[in-house]
């Protein structure tokens, strides 16, 4: 049995697409769609697919959703299929996963499964990147901006930056440090083949820490290019460092993000974990 969990909400695609994607699931008879309607929502939705003897739960929507849906699945046999409907797809992307919906849907229902790791944000799941600092800024920018897409994004980064202050954190009880933004990468990129930490791999039992350095404007526009050149890793003002855990004191109620959805730390002490080969997914 497959369940699909879609958020109808999810990214700027054409409701024309959305709609004839959901009427070639429902071709099949034996497919079961659940809609999210709120946050968590889907993770809710998941559970109970699980219950309920589902073979395969995918997720129909951005990284937001997948997160939500994948969330259910961690340690659990049942595999994660991915239909990409978001505004960056970074989770897709770096699975080369079609874009295309309709090419998506057959990878989902016939695609090989392979394991994944997953990162631990506190209490939270991650499967993309997390972070604070400046992209934590800038999702929650996004995330109040009344449109989505790749070009909303880039008008709530360059927004951003105009305001924007670095953050002083303390990483493994060491001393503290101003930085521009520290994300966490279990992938290889925040979405729209902006390449954060262009070496990473889900497979390798890793994460990676990138560190950027407080940056002046001209620097964050170089950053900036080199994210989608895929090299910010040659930038002397980045530092990429890999661990299975870390831990990082910062501010509680602060801007941070998982998998690019936007949230406020309970608490200052952050501890983050690698869980290797955690979940299964379909590419």
């Amino acid at each position: 049995m497959h369940v699909f969990i879609i958020n109808p909400n999810a990214g700027t695609n054409k409701a024309t697409d959305f709609n004839n994607l959901i009427a070639e699931i429902k071709a099949n008879s034996s497919n079961i769609i659940l809609e999210s309607s709120g946050p968590l929502e889907a993770t809710n939705l998941a559970h109970n697919a699980l219950q309920q003897g589902a073979t395969r739960i995918i997720a129909v929507g951005g990284d937001g959703t997948i997160n939500e849906v994948a969330s259910a699945l961690v340690n659990t046999n049942i595999p994660l299929g991915i239909i990409p409907f978001g505004s960056g797809n970074g989770l897709a992307r770096h699975l080369n996963i079609p874009l295309n919906p309709f090419k998506a849907l057959q990878f989902a229902t016939k695609g090989n499964v392979q394991k994944m790791d997953v990162g631990m944000f506190n209490d939270r799941y991650f499967f993309c990147t997390a972070g604070i600092g400046f992209d934590a800024s800038v999702a929650h920018r996004f995330a109040k901006g009344s449109g989505r897409g790749f070009i909303n994004y880039i008008k709530a980064t360059l927004n951003t930056l105009f305001s924007y202050q670095p953050i002083q954190v303390v990483l493994n009880n060491g001393p503290e440090e101003t930085v521009f933004s520290l994300t966490i990468a279990n992938a290889n990129q925040f979405g729209n083949n902006a390449y954060i930490s262009p070496m990473s791999s889900v497979q390798d039992g890793l994460l990676e820490v990138i560190k950027i350095k407080k940056l002046s404007f001209l620097q964050a526009s170089a950053i900036g290019i080199r994210l989608f050149m895929g090299n910010i890793h040659h930038s002397k003002m980045v530092e990429i460092t890999s661990f299975k855990d870390i831990s990082i004191k910062y501010h509680n109620n602060a801007p941070f993000h998982l998998d690019g959805e936007q949230l406020l730390t309970e608490k200052e002490d952050i501890k983050i974990q690698l869980l290797p080969a955690a979940i299964h997914v379909i590419c």
